[in-house]
C-alpha cells in the first residue's frame, strides 16, 4: 500500500507493479500530483528547470514536451495525468481517499489503515510517501477566528480559486511561496503588504518558452542527463566546483559568480565554489555578490537595507534560496508595501485588519505562506501506530531518527519516501524518487525470494544513521540559520538537520547497505503457520 500521489507514490506504484507486486496507490487528493495539487496558488511552479525535473522513464518522456523552463502548477498537473495514462496506472489508484489512521497489527504482522468515511484496508507493506513539505504550518495568530475576510495558507489554496483583483492582501510570509504570490498579487492589488521576518534571497528565474522542436533535438541528451543528476550532490546535472572560493583572485571568483547568475535558476546555488556552504568566509563573496545584484533594483535605501541589509541574515545558501520573476521591483509600486516584522511585529488579527506593534494594516484577505512542518508533519498527521501501539509522534518527540531516511525502528515493514534523514529538501525531487523507489522495489523483490515475512530497522543502525546526518550538518554552515531544513520554523521542534546533504552520497550508501544482504534490518520468516522463526 502506497500512501501518496507525488513523484515517489507514482515512481513506487510503477516500479512495484512492474515487478510483479499487488499494489494499491491512495491519495486524499482529487489528482495525482502531490505537492502540485495542493498549491495551486497564481503564480505556484517548480525552481528546478526540465528536464532535470521529470521521469527518466523512456516511454513517459519521449511522448511530452513542456511550455516552459520553470514549468507551473497546472502544467505539473497535467504531466502527472500524462503519467498515469502512459504507464497504465489508474487502475491501482484511489484518489480522493485520506488515511486517517495506520496501526501495525502485530499478531496478524500486517498494518490496519482506516480511511476517512470509515472504510479499513489491510497491508503487508505499508509505503508512505507524502513527501516532505505536506503539512502547512500556519502560527497561532490570536483573533484569527473573528477575522471578517478570507484567509488561507498557500499549500491549501482553493481548488476553484480566489480572484486578487481589487483585493486588499496580507502576505505573512517572504519565503518561495510568498515571493511568487506576491508578483502576482502585485499585478492587480488594491494594496499588497508583505510581511517579512527575513528577508528572501532571492535569484532570477530566467524563465523560457520552450518549443517542441527544441525539446525533440535535446532528447537525444536526455539519458546522460538523467543518469548524471544521480551522481550530483544535489539531483542537478552538475555540482558545486571542486575549488575553494579563496583559492581564486577576485576577477576569476566574480566571473564565476557573474556567469552562474546569467544562466539563472537555482545555479548560483548548487554550481558555485566547493566551499561557499562551509566556509564563512567564502560564503560572504557569495553573498556581497548577491546583495550588489539586488541593490542595483531597488531605489529607496531604507527598502534595500530591509530586502538585501549589509549584515547577512543568515549564511547565503542556508536557507533554500527562491527564483524570483521581478520580485525586488513590485516594492517601487505605490500598491505595495513591506513590514518588517523584527521592527514591527503582529499583535493580534482583528475583523478587517492585522493589529501591529506600531499602526495596524487594513486587508480583507490573510494569505500565510509561512512554510510547512517539514519531513514529519505528514507522517504523524497519518496518525502511525508501531508496536506496543507507540505513536510516531511519540517516537519522533525527542527528533526524528530513521535509518536510510526510510525505516524507524518499532514500524515494521514500513519504509517511508522523500521523508527525513534523506536527501528529499536538499535534493530535485524526481532524482530523489527514483533513487528511493529503485532501492526499495529491490528490496521488495529481496524479501519476497527469501519468503521474508517482516523486517524492521535495528536500533544501533537507525542511531548510527540519525547521528550521521548531524554529524554531516555540522561541517557545514547549515547550523548557523533559522531554516526550516533545521526544523526551527515550528515552535517546540527540535533543531536537527533533517535532510541527508548529498543525493549522490546517500545513494553509495544506499547501495552499500543492498550489497551487504541489508545488515542494518531485523527479519523474520514464515516456516511454519504456527509462527515465524528469525
Amino acid at each position: 500500500m502506497i500512501v501518496g500521489a507525488g513523484f515517489s507514490g507514482i515512481y513506487l506504484l510503477h516500479k512495484l507493479r512492474d515487478a510483479g507486486f499487488k499494489v494499491l496507490l491512495v491519495d486524499a487528493a482529487a489528482q495525482p500530483g502531490g505537492i502540485w495539487y495542493w498549491n495551486c496558488y497564481p503564480g505556484a511552479r517548480v525552481d528546478s528547470q526540465v528536464p532535470l525535473y521529470e521521469f527518466s522513464i523512456p516511454e513517459v518522456w519521449k511522448s511530452w514536451a513542456w511550455s516552459e523552463r520553470f514549468p507551473g502548477w497546472k502544467e505539473l498537473r497535467a504531466y502527472f495525468r500524462h503519467v498515469c495514462d502512459t504507464l497504465g496506472l489508474w487502475p491501482l489508484m484511489r484518489m480522493g481517499s485520506r488515511v486517517q489512521s495506520a496501526r501495525f497489527d502485530e499478531e496478524g504482522r500486517r498494518w490496519r489503515l482506516q480511511l476517512e468515511g470509515g472504510e479499513g484496508i489491510s497491508t503487508h507493506f505499508l509505503l508512505p510517501a507524502l513527501g516532505f513539505a505536506s503539512k502547512p504550518y500556519i502560527p497561532d495568530m490570536r483573533g484569527i477566528a473573528a477575522f471578517e475576510g478570507d484567509w488561507c495558507h498557500t499549500a491549501r489554496w482553493p481548488q476553484q480559486g480566489i480572484d486578487l483583483s481589487g483585493r486588499r492582501i496580507a502576505v505573512i510570509g517572504t519565503g518561495a511561496s510568498g515571493v511568487q504570490i506576491a508578483q502576482e498579487a502585485a499585478k492587480c492589488a488594491e494594496k499588497l503588504t508583505l510581511f517579512q521576518r527575513t528577508p528572501i534571497l532571492g535569484l532570477p528565474m530566467r524563465q523560457e518558452r520552450l518549443t517542441e522542436d527544441i525539446q525533440q533535438r535535446d532528447k537525444q541528451g536526455y539519458p546522460a542527463i538523467f543518469v548524471r543528476r544521480k551522481r550530483t550532490n544535489g539531483g542537478f546535472e552538475c555540482q558545486s566546483l571542486d575549488i575553494s572560493a579563496l583559492d581564486v583572485d577576485a576577477t576569476t571568483r566574480n566571473n564565476h559568480f557573474e556567469t552562474l547568475w546569467r544562466q539563472g535558476g537555482l545555479k548560483f546555488w548548487y554550481n558555485n565554489f566547493a566551499d561557499i556552504l562551509t566556509n564563512r568566509e567564502a560564503n560572504r563573496y557569495a553573498y556581497e555578490f548577491w546583495r550588489k545584484k539586488v541593490l542595483a533594483r531597488i531605489i529607496d535605501p531604507v527598502l534595500a537595507e530591509k530586502l538585501a541589509p549589509a549584515e547577512p541574515p543568515h549564511p547565503f545558501g542556508t536557507k533554500r534560496p527562491s527564483l524570483e520573476q521581478g520580485y525586488y521591483e513590485i516594492f517601487e509600486q505605490d500598491n505595495v508595501a513591506l513590514v518588517d516584522l523584527k521592527a514591527n511585529a503582529i499583535i493580534r488579527i482583528e475583523p478587517q485588519a492585522i493589529k501591529m506593534e506600531d499602526g495596524e494594516v487594513e486587508c480583507d484577505l490573510i494569505i500565510f505562506a509561512t512554510g510547512f512542518d517539514a519531513g514529519r508533519g505528514g507522517l504523524i498527521d497519518m496518525n502511525i501506530t508501531g508496536r506496543e501501539g507507540l505513536p510516531l509522534w511519540q517516537a519522533w518527540e525527542d527528533g526524528v531518527r530513521a535509518y536510510l531516511g526510510m525505516a524507524v525502528s518499532g514500524f515494521p515493514n514500513m519504509l517511508f519516501a522523500y521523508g527525513p534523514l534523506s536527501p528529499s529538501g536538499f535534493a530535485n525531487g524526481p532524482t530523489s524518487a527514483e533513487i528511493q523507489g529503485d532501492w526499495i522495489c529491490d528490496f521488495m523483490v529481496w524479501l519476497r525470494r527469501r519468503d521474508i515475512d517482516l523486517f524492521e530497522g535495528k536500533p544501533a543502525a537507525e542511531t548510527g544513521w540519525t547521528e550521521m546526518v548531524a554529524a554531516a550538518g555540522a561541517m557545514t554552515l547549515f547550523p548557523e540559520a533559522a531554516s526550516w531544513y533545521m526544523g526551527a520554523n515550528i515552535p517546540g521542534k527540535k533543531r536537527q538537520l533533517i535532510n541527508f546533504p548529498s543525493v549522490s552520497g546517500y545513494a553509495a550508501l544506499c547501495d552499500e547497505e543492498a550489497a551487504g544482504s541489508y545488515a542494518g534490518f531485523a527479519f523474520e520468516k514464515l516456516t511454519r503457520k504456527d509462527g515465524p522463526t528469525i
